[in-house]
């Protein structure tokens, strides 16, 4: 994850700067920068690689000034090059941006429409060019900032420094995390309350949608309307040493609300959204010679690959084994000749997986590893990495690395979808733009999370609870059940629909809440009809769906409103209501959500 830090200081701030951009290296990044106002003037130093690279840069040309951002960057639009690091500056501002701005390509074909000249390839620049021209075009700081954030969509948290002004730093977030840190004449910005360790413990948390514009003297905070508003002051005890929930109350919570950051970062990775292709590490076998895919896995990593193996099929036509990695190599599984091995784990060192693994190596497959950490074991053995760029995940439960590891899953299946001549240059630029749309949906998801909780109350009180899903949304049901028995110990179940009639719906009685997730694609009528007989039989109805109206409420026990998504994106989306009605039941039932019972992050003994 890209990392972000604003300073608003007494003395120069260079090395607040960059020493808050080095507690923020644990989400990992290609480049760094600065920028200050310095006598009322913008300079930057950037740098390709490590912090060292820009201390190096910094100590042969030294930079001071009393207001400053900087950052650390995944390249995501762009190559990991000194131009396309951050900050971005014009001649007006500089800018720094953590996530993903969607809709880029219309704006930056409206500015060089305009005779606006761009340097490098990233979606960070059109955002500092479009303030600067509402800046021409003679509006105050303020009022262009607000002008700029109307025009853009996507999951972003943005830092800014204006040319002239000594006093004055802006910032916005929307689906990625801002804190505003509060000191003795002093504001500052971070990505999280890691990197305003030492610098601030009085913390201001903004919410979806806000933004702000901090003065040594004054901090005035809008929500997304443009209403003026106030948020509490927090206090953090953080030294630096630790990973914050910063306002969550559990680490778990942060990671679901995480995902809309750390799912555009890896799809940035992969996607080339100037030419609507799907851009995958370089390929030690041809990838459309690929006959079958074998994926193995465990838990959560397990049900993503269950999702992969409909997307793979639906779109590049390859047959696909997903098999659980306790169970792989004791089966003697037969090898198809060239093929390719898939192997997802978040930690990279699960060892039932990476002792598969080296079957199939044995076995004379390619071997391919999603995972989450490129120095582990697995990524090490693996003839290729796809990594995911989830960040530290603390909570036991996965939630972030799921959804990324579906990030890299939807973006392999693509592009084999490519390769076998089966999805077409346009198809494939479809596929793209929607994948790209994936982050901001999750956000406007998350933000309606207290929907959930009336709902979490309810569960909190079940001793069984199902989960039913047809296609490529059964493998959602059995995550969403997985979650639920982890954290809050009920018993909990995942079915293909379809299946009840063939023995569980002997299980539903008034007692049994049932959560059904049924989007409005090709399934939904068989969807409905299943529904229809779980309700038959007193069974407690909540729908998870697009399409709300096909019960009405006193038929349901709950619902929760989803928008339309298709094959490919709808996975991402219905993972997080499932996630947070298992986070909200637990808390509900006051059972150790981030270290659940008898569970360890990483299972290294088979």
């Amino acid at each position: 994850m890209c990392g972000i830090i604003g300073i608003l200081g007494k003395a120069s701030v260079t090395g607040g700067l960059v020493e808050a951009l080095s507690r923020l290296e644990y989400r990992g990044y290609d480049s760094a920068g600065i920028a200050v106002v310095k006598g009322g003037k913008l300079e930057r130093r950037r740098a390709v690689g490590k912090l060292a690279a820009l201390r190096d840069v910094l100590a042969a040309d030294p930079l001071e000034g009393n207001a400053g951002i900087g950052h650390t960057r995944w390249a995501t639009h762009g190559e990991p090059t000194e131009v396309n690091a951050h900050p971005h500056m014009t001649h007006k501002a500089a800018l720094v941006h953590n996530g993903i701005i969607e809709n880029f390509r219309e704006l930056r074909d409206e500015l060089t429409a305009a005779g606006v000249t761009f340097e490098g390839q990233t979606d960070t620049e059109v955002v500092v060019r479009l303030f600067t021209r509402y800046l021409d075009g003679g509006l105050p700081a303020e009022q262009a900032f607000a002008a700029t954030l109307e025009r853009l969509e996507g999951a972003f948290a943005l830092a800014v420094l204006v040319d002239g002004e000594e006093d004055l730093l802006l910032g916005a977030r929307r689906g990625s995390p801002l804190v505003v840190g509060l000191g003795d004449g002093e504001v500052f910005l971070g990505s999280d309350a890691l990197a305003l360790a030492g610098l601030s413990s009085r913390l201001i948390y903004l919410e979806e949608g806000d933004w702000v514009i901090a003065k040594r003297g004054s901090l005035k905070t809008f929500d997304e309307s443009g209403k003026p508003v106030e948020r509490p002051i927090a206090i953090s005890h953080l030294t630096g040493a630790l990973v914050d929930k910063g306002n969550h109350r559990h680490f778990m919570q942060k990671e679901i609300f995480e995902q809309p950051t750390v799912v555009a970062q890896t799809l940035g990775r992969l996607l080339d959204p100037n030419t609507g292709s799907v851009r995958l590490p370089d390929l030690p076998f041809d990838l459309g010679s690929v006959k079958r895919i074998t994926i193995v896995a465990c838990g959560t990593s397990f049900y993503a690959g269950m999702v992969a193996k409909y997307w793979i099929e639906k779109f590049a036509r390859v047959g696909v084994d997903v098999d659980i990695a306790s169970e792989f190599r004791y089966r003697d599984p037969v090898y198809e000749t060239g093929g390719l091995a898939l192997f997802i784990s978040q930690s990279g060192e699960t060892a039932d997986t990476l002792a598969a693994l080296r079957h199939a190596k044995a076995g004379g497959q390619h071997i391919a590893a999603v995972v989450n950490v490129p120095q582990s074991t697995m990524a090490r053995e693996a003839d290729v990495v796809l990594p995911t760029y989830a960040g530290p995940e603390i909570g036991v439960a996965s939630t972030k690395a799921f959804t990324c590891q579906l990030a890299v899953l939807a973006s392999f299946a693509v592009a084999l979808g490519r390769a076998k001549g089966h999805v077409s240059e346009a198809e494939e630029a479809k596929m793209v733009a929607d994948l790209e749309r994936i982050p901001s949906q999750m956000a406007k998801i998350l933000h309606h999370q207290e929907d959930l909780v009336d709902i979490a109350r309810k569960l909190a009180k079940a001793r069984d609870i199902l989960f039913v899903g047809r296609g490529i949304h059964y493998p959602i049901a059995m995550e969403g059940a997985l979650k639920l028995k982890e954290i809050s110990y009920i018993h909990a179940e995942g079915y293909a629909a379809g299946e009840l009639k063939h023995g569980p719906i002997a299980l539903i009685d008034e007692n049994v809440p049932v959560i059904g997730l049924a989007p409005s694609d090709g399934l939904f009528d068989k969807s409905l009809s299943n529904l229809q007989e779980i309700m038959a039989r007193k069974g407690r109805l909540i729908l998870v769906s697009d399409h709300l109206t096909a019960f009405t409420e006193n038929e349901m026990h709950g619902s929760f409103a989803m928008p339309s998504a298709s094959d490919l994106t709808s996975p991402f989306l219905y993972a997080l209501p499932v996630q947070l009605l298992a986070y909200h039941t637990a808390v509900e039932k006051g059972t150790d959500v981030d270290q659940p019972r008898n569970l360890a992050k990483a299972v290294t003994v088979e």
